[in-house]
């Protein structure tokens, strides 16, 4: 999620990148083993992350509250 903030971003809320791809592997292995791909069931995602930039706030001259800092998965400062 980092790549993201390099450009600027201020504050995201998504899917886990990580989470997701190995649900992406869990499919890729049913799919080998023969399963039909419209026989698969479509699996939400389930873990999320909160990603907040810290220069990118500063620089927009905005202040964080603490309790967001703190539920924060990642803090870029």
């Amino acid at each position: 999620m980092a790549r993201v903030f390099g450009r600027g971003g201020l504050i995201s809320f998504g899917a886990s990148f990580s989470d997701v791809y190995r649900q992406v592997g869990s499919y890729v292995g049913r799919i080998l083993k023969g399963a039909k791909p419209s026989d698969l069931p479509v699996v939400l995602p389930t873990k999320f992350e909160l990603v907040i930039n810290l220069r990118t706030a500063k620089a927009l001259g905005l202040s964080i509250p603490n309790t967001l800092l703190v539920s924060a998965d990642e803090v870029i400062e």
